[in-house]
C-alpha cells in the first residue's frame, strides 16, 4: 500500500541563531498507513497568507490600502496572498514525526506580504496562515522494492502565526530599520544629490528631501 501522509503545523519560532531571516515551523508528519514504513519524504510547501480569515482594524485598513484598495471595496479585492515557498526532507518514519521547516522571510517592502505583515504593526493576534503541501514520498513495497508515489495535492495545513513572532524575527534581524529598493538610476539621482549637498548618511538624504516637499506644500 502507498503510505497516506497527514500535515500540522504544531508552533513556529524565530531561530536562536540564523545567518538569514527566517522562521523554524514545527511540522508534523503522519502516516496513515503505518504498516507501510516511509523511507523519506521531500517536501514542497507554498505558503498563503489567509487575508480573509481576520479583523481588521481602522488603522491595518488604512495602512493596507496599497494591498487591497478602498475598505468598500474588500469584499471583492481582499483574497489569499502568497507569502513564499519552503522545503525539506523527512527521514524515515511509522506511524508519526516531527521535522523543522525553515521559512526564510524577507523584508523588501516591494513584496506584497511584507506590505501585508508591516500593516498589522502594533496589532494583536494572529496571522492566518495555510500551507499547501506536495513532494514526493519514497517507501518500500512489499517486496522489499524502493517504490516512489508523489504527495497528493490535496494535503494542506492552517496556522495562526502570532504576530508577535513576526515582530520578534523583525526586532531580531531589522532592528529599527526598514528596506527599500531603488531602480538604478533614482539610487543614482539620490547618491549625486547626497553628494552635493554634503550629507553624511542616507538617512539624512531622505529627511532633507522630505523637508523640502513638506515646506514646498505649506506654501502651496
Amino acid at each position: 500500500m502507498i503510505p497516506d501522509l497527514e500535515f500540522a503545523i504544531l508552533g513556529a519560532e524565530v531561530p536562536a541563531y540564523a545567518a538569514a531571516p527566517m522562521l523554524l515551523f514545527r511540522l508534523q508528519v503522519s502516516n496513515r498507513v503505518p504498516t507501510q514504513p516511509v523511507q523519506s519524504v521531500v517536501v514542497r510547501v507554498q505558503i498563503q497568507i489567509e487575508a480573509t480569515r481576520r479583523r481588521y482594524s481602522p488603522t491595518a485598513q488604512a495602512r493596507l490600502l496599497e494591498v487591497f484598495g478602498e475598505p468598500e471595496r474588500w469584499g471583492e479585492t481582499v483574497h489569499p496572498l502568497l507569502w513564499t515557498h519552503a522545503g525539506t526532507v523527512v527521514p524515515a518514519f511509522g506511524e508519526r514525526t516531527e521535522v523543522e521547516l525553515a521559512v526564510p522571510c524577507t523584508y523588501d517592502f516591494e513584496v506584497v506580504s511584507t506590505k501585508y505583515f508591516a500593516a498589522l504593526e502594533g496589532e494583536e493576534g494572529v496571522i492566518p496562515l495555510r500551507f499547501l503541501f506536495s513532494g514526493t514520498v519514497f517507501y518500500e513495497s512489499e517486496e522489499g522494492r524502493l517504490q516512489v508515489a508523489p504527495i497528493s495535492w490535496s494535503k494542506e495545513a492552517a496556522f495562526g502565526l502570532p504576530l508577535q513572532c513576526w515582530r520578534e524575527l523583525i526586532a531580531r534581524f531589522y532592528p529599527g530599520s526598514a528596506w527599500l529598493r531603488l531602480q538604478r538610476q533614482v539610487f543614482d539621482r539620490l547618491s549625486a544629490y547626497k553628494l552635493a549637498q554634503g550629507l553624511p548618511t542616507w538617512e539624512e538624504t531622505v529627511l532633507r528631501l522630505l523637508e523640502a516637499a513638506e515646506q514646498e506644500e505649506r506654501e502651496s
